[in-house]
């Protein structure tokens, strides 16, 4: 499994016409289905009055859960061709939603998948990719008096401090590129009286 991954910078919108209909998408970078699920709500809330509104959403960095729907379009027509985009360009973790207004003149299935492939493409070549690189987390408690070590630790290695507590047990929580991550654990579990919680 790489340990890089696409996704969107930011939300993005295309549109596209054909024979009267248009074709208004729009991808947003979520991080997880929920996130997804609550954007095709809050897209078939403000286009309440489109005849049709078609999703898919691909999550995860191994990219292996993913989800379309053709929302009363022919089978097949609408929802495969938005994934088939999203996997064309390699992204993860967004979601593409195309809106339909029909213009009065039948597509056909040939006419509808050219359709909803090239709008999920304008609303990805609108936005901008990003490669990102997977992090992971670690989170452990360690003794007041082992302060110092654990901080040079962090400061060395250039992490990101999610949590901290500080008492006579201080508990940390710590984010790094997902490869550094195995010899950051062995580092920090070395530090007398440290225990490792969660990773």
């Amino acid at each position: 499994m790489s340990d890089f991954y696409k996704t969107l910078k930011a939300p993005s919108q295309g549109l596209y016409k054909e024979k009267m209909s248009k074709f208004i998408s729009l991808a947003v970078p979520v991080a997880s289905a929920d996130e997804a699920k609550a954007v095709i709500k809050d897209t078939q809330n403000k286009y309440h009055d489109a005849r049709h509104c078609c999703w898919a959403y691909m999550i995860g960095t191994d990219r292996s859960e993913h989800l379309s729907s053709d929302n009363g379009e022919p089978s097949g027509t609408a929802g495969k061709p938005i994934l088939g985009q999203i996997n064309s360009f390699e992204l993860t973790n967004v979601v593409i939603c195309v809106v339909r207004y029909f213009g009065g003149i039948k597509l056909g299935t040939s006419g509808l998948i050219a359709a909803y492939r090239q709008a999920a493409r304008e609303a990805i070549e609108a936005g901008e990719i990003l490669e990102c690189h997977e992090q992971a987390r670690l989170t452990f408690n360690f003794p007041y008096l082992g302060m110092n070590d654990v901080m040079r630790l962090v400061k060395a290695a250039g992490v990101r401090v999610v949590d901290q507590q500080f008492d006579n047990v201080c508990l940390m929580t710590l984010e790094c590129d997902a490869d550094r991550m195995p010899a950051l654990r062995s580092r920090i579990a070395a530090v007398s009286g440290t225990s490792i919680l969660s990773d």
